[in-house]
């Protein structure tokens, strides 16, 4: 899809060398329009780059490290051919960093000499490696790291290392606590194992245990509270009971990718579901309610479901979707209910599409309205002159044409 919007890089072609190693050196890494741009040799060959060879990843940097800072620390070791501190939307580090070396001899020095040493002024010790593309790091299905919430509140980090140290040996356990110092009901525990991480999540997941903290308590009481006022027997002397919450520990990026495929599976599983028998009607009054619409329908069949689609004021949208339980049903109601006068406004009635079905058909009916714009008449090519098989004597000969008189008054 062209779109016309940049994509973020640029090429600059010099006449000489000597200008564009100048341009190098005092541009780079310089703002433009307050964001710093790297700029690097032109690689037209792209199997450097997809080899990796030279390629070093650093993580754990000060937030204060940036482009300019990364390329003077690491440039003593060999010719970079670029440098890169990655960065959140709003510009701030997201402390790590790619160093791209043009042999691989400078990486693997840079490696021994920087690997666990302190780098800038907060003194934080960097981990400095050679890159791994996600489907080549061995360790990408061996994950440790386990994500847990619906903790006791009445738990720390001790009692949390110790409800998961029966699996295998925990090399760190925390529990998330707010700017008051109380727990937020969820935390992080990372094994030395993947197999003890999986035992782990086998064995706690959906598992209770009792919270016996005040805040919970009294939560506990407010809830029997209110299920008392609506008639129900409260349970007031049960213990309060909380279900472990246990799964692998994700980032955010992938706990999205993950829901959204989810979210696109059920969407799918839905139209697939209804499809053929869901029916879209528009151009409806505003006083349909989902009542009518399921009267003025019935006629055609069983329906599963009517409903008028409503914003947040519940003022109607003019158009809602009606379910049968057969296509024959859904055909039968298309052919006799659209173009029907109801109220003051003819419906539109035809099956249920998804989005991205009627934006392809719409592109599809645009192109080929295009397509027909572009000629002219009798079917010739557009701006093409008009040609007649009986011109006029007149037009072969090129003489004089009869004056015409003009079929209104002339302004004067």
């Amino acid at each position: 899809q062209i779109t016309r919007e940049s994509l973020g890089y640029a090429y600059v072609n010099f006449h000489n060398m000597g200008d564009a190693e100048r341009a190098l050196e005092m541009l780079n890494f310089k703002p433009i329009n307050g964001r710093p741009c790297r700029i690097m040799w032109s690689q037209r060959d792209p199997t450097l780059r997809r080899s990796n060879k030279g390629n070093v990843f650093i993580k754990n940097l000060d937030t204060s490290i940036d482009h300019q800072a990364l390329y003077d620390t690491f440039q003593q070791f060999g010719q970079i051919l670029s440098c890169k501190v990655c960065t959140t939307d709003t510009g701030d580090s997201k402390g790590f960093g790619y160093v791209h070396f043009e042999t691989e001899e400078a990486a693997e020095k840079a490696i021994k000499v920087c690997d666990g040493k302190a780098l800038g002024d907060a003194g934080k010790v960097v981990t400095v490696s050679q890159f791994k593309r996600k489907q080549d790091r061995p360790d990408a299905a061996q994950w440790t790291n386990l994500y847990t919430k619906n903790i006791p509140l009445c738990w720390d980090d001790a009692k949390l290392t110790e409800v998961f140290a029966k699996f295998g040996p925990v090399t760190s356990a925390r529990i998330m606590v707010g700017d008051d110092g109380k727990s937020r009901g969820f935390g992080f525990v990372n094994y030395e194992t993947h197999t003890a991480a999986q035992m782990a999540i086998d064995s706690l997941h959906q598992q209770e245990f009792e919270d016996t903290a005040p805040e919970a308590i009294a939560a506990a009481a407010a809830a029997a509270a209110a299920a008392a006022e609506e008639g129900e027997e409260p349970a007031t002397d049960k213990p309060v009971m909380k279900e472990l919450y246990v799964s692998r520990a994700q980032k955010r990026t992938e706990r999205d990718r993950e829901l959204r495929r989810k979210l696109e599976q059920i969407k799918n599983e839905r139209m697939n579901k209804y499809q053929g028998v869901n029916v879209y009607v528009k151009n409806l009054d505003d006083d349909v309610d989902d009542d009518k619409l399921r009267e003025e329908f019935q006629g055609f069949g069983t329906i599963t479901s009517a409903r008028i689609m409503r914003d947040r004021e519940g003022v109607s949208k003019g158009f809602g979707f009606v379910c049968f339980s057969a296509p024959e049903e859904a055909n039968r109601a298309i052919a006799e209910m659209n173009n029907k006068l109801l109220g003051s406004k003819p419906l539109f009635v035809a099956l249920a599409q998804r989005k991205e079905v009627r934006r392809a058909q719409l592109e599809a009916q645009y192109m080929n309205q295009r397509a027909g714009m572009g000629r002219g008449p009798m079917g010739g090519p557009l701006n093409a002159p008009m040609a007649y098989g009986n011109m006029l004597p007149y037009m072969q000969q090129g003489g004089p044409m009869p004056q015409s008189r003009p079929g209104y008054p002339m302004m004067p």
